[in-house]
């Protein structure tokens, strides 16, 4: 049924699959449909419930607009079923994150213990490859879930770094993380899988153009092994530059965390 139903009457569901908006984005979406009109109705149940539309709703509280037009479905619907037709609403706009993606369909999979990946292919009208990437943050440690939620991954690359084992994937984490392509990553994933062993060795020497001498030391250590060092070694840098430690302090620190581990 369609009909019209003032702001006040509609209630977001908080499992929606989308957690966040940008407020230009709303502000826009609200504009536009103060101008040109409301083009698609939002979607909800007959308690108010949003089943889908919920930026529509979101602009239209932003820029002030008093009523939505809303299709109302009298159909009981399982939360299973709430969740495909909110997903498959999300799953093709750019602006959904591959955090949210990632995380609806395996919240899809939970409520459907007897799905197969083809199951939930099906139900969202996806290619069966498609559902494997977007799961396959699931496969991976939580320091790369993480940077998938913080934007600094994609879901290709928690692909690609899926594909290794947790021993491995802190290493290409960090690879990807200093600059390295997806390409690389998938070479370097290719190399691991035809059994390439990696270079290692007790210490690693780089004199820099500037004078100064990084050496990275420990029991066999390859090149993935010293870029995980190095990133590590920034972040506490940076923490510690913030807080005003000058370099002696900072190298008590370092060793004082290293002895507690």
């Amino acid at each position: 049924m369609l009909t019209t139903k003032l702001l006040s009457w509609f209630k977001t569901d908080p499992n929606q699959p989308r957690k966040s908006c940008k407020e230009v984005d709303l502000r826009s979406l609200g504009e536009s449909m103060k101008s040109l009109g409301q083009l698609q109705p939002v979607g909800a149940k007959p308690d108010g419930t949003l089943l889908w539309g919920e930026r529509r709703y979101r602009a239209a509280q932003l820029t002030g607009l008093n009523e939505l037009q809303v299709i109302i479905t009298e159909k009981p619907l399982t939360d299973s079923e709430v969740r495909v037709i909110q997903l498959t609403e999300n799953l093709h706009r750019s602006d959904l994150s591959g955090y949210e993606r990632w995380l609806a369909c395996s919240e899809l999979m939970g409520m459907n213990t007897n799905w197969q990946l083809k199951d939930l292919a099906e139900h969202l009208k996806l290619d069966p490859s498609m559902v494997t990437r977007l799961l396959s943050p699931s496969k991976c440690i939580g320091e790369v879930q993480e940077a998938l939620k913080a934007g600094k991954l994609g879901i290709s690359d928690c692909y690609a770094i899926s594909r290794v084992s947790e021993s491995d994937q802190a290493g290409l984490l960090a690879v990807r993380l200093s600059g390295a392509t997806r390409d690389q990553i998938e070479h370097k994933v290719r190399k691991k899988h035809n059994g390439t062993p990696a270079v290692r060795v007790s210490r690693i020497k780089c004199p820099l153009a500037s004078g100064a001498v990084i050496q990275v030391s420990g029991q066999d250590i390859s090149l993935d092994d010293m870029i995980a060092a190095i990133v590590e070694l920034l972040r506490e840098a940076k923490r510690a530059s913030e807080q005003g430690l000058d370099a002696k302090t900072f190298q008590s620190v370092m060793r004082d965390k290293a002895k507690a581990r």
